[in-house]
């Protein structure tokens, strides 16, 4: 079956629930893929435009989980939780807080984070919603925001703190290379305005919140940041992290968790 890649098509194949990824093969094919259960489906074709699901079928422990999209730019949203805020010390901001994190942070679920020892002596996690964006996206109203969302996955926006504080701005101790650990798969089909989310550090949890906490909801960041920059189809945005940070070392295992989509997990090197 050939159908349109967009949030309105999607539910005819099914409606409770639509996990997309990319993965590679035992024989190292890089492919598109649904997941289901416990098997994965390839597919043809683009997951943003049109794609057909194939009856070429693998199981979910034989594949390699690569991150499920590729972003141009990786949009991420400080101090958004107010919680958050308060373990910062800094007030909530009155207007939605913006950095990038580059393409080249991306790295997949089971994939390893590099602890930038040259230059870092603080690594963090922050758990967080990812909104994949499914369509060109500029000047979106409030209103018609979800028109433009794809779907929804898992991010560890990782931190090097004692750059972050050193630097002010926030483009090196966000940007290193495996910083932005993005997946397992997205989610099309869910209500994001009220779901668990929590990371866990070598089987303790650290962070633990819902996204109601959120102090600008996606609609609201859809609106502002579209009116800064284009987003393309595949983009992320980065929604935030609650309290709870906390500092990794090398040989550690973090986890993001997020209701209805799933677990990314990582290891620190």
């Amino acid at each position: 079956m050939e159908i349109k890649g967009s949030p309105e098509a999607i539910p005819i194949i099914k409606k409770q629930t639509m996990k997309f990824l990319r993965f590679k093969t035992k024989d190292a094919r890089v492919c598109s893929g649904f997941l289901e259960d416990n098997s994965v489906y390839e597919i043809e074709g683009d997951i943003f435009q049109k794609y057909k699901i194939t009856n070429n079928k693998h199981r979910s422990d034989e594949i390699r989980f690569l991150p499920p999209c590729s972003p141009t730019k990786i949009v991420a949203v400080g101090l958004n939780y107010r919680d958050h805020a308060l373990e910062m010390k800094k007030p909530i901001p009155e207007e939605p807080l913006l950095f990038m994190k580059p393409s080249t942070a991306v790295v997949g679920h089971e994939d390893k984070i590099i602890y930038p020892k040259h230059m870092s002596s603080r690594l963090d996690y922050e758990g967080e919603l990812a909104v994949i964006i499914g369509k060109a996206a500029k000047w979106v109203e409030e209103k018609e925001a979800f028109d433009y969302v794809f779907g929804y996955s898992c991010i560890n926006d990782i931190t090097a703190r004692d750059l972050q504080a050193k630097d002010v701005q926030y483009t090196r101790a966000k940007g290193f290379d495996t910083f932005a650990p993005l997946g397992p798969v997205i989610e099309t089909e869910l209500d994001p305005g009220d779901l668990e989310i929590s990371t866990i550090l070598n089987g303790e949890r650290r962070q633990h919140s819902r996204t109601s906490e959120l102090v600008f909801s996606i609609p609201k960041l859809m609106a502002f940041i579209s009116r800064v920059m284009t987003l393309l189809p595949g983009d992320v945005i980065a929604t935030g992290t609650p309290s709870g940070i906390g500092t990794m070392r090398q040989g550690d295992m973090v986890e993001v968790k997020v209701q209805g989509i799933g677990t990314i997990r990582n290891y620190i090197e």
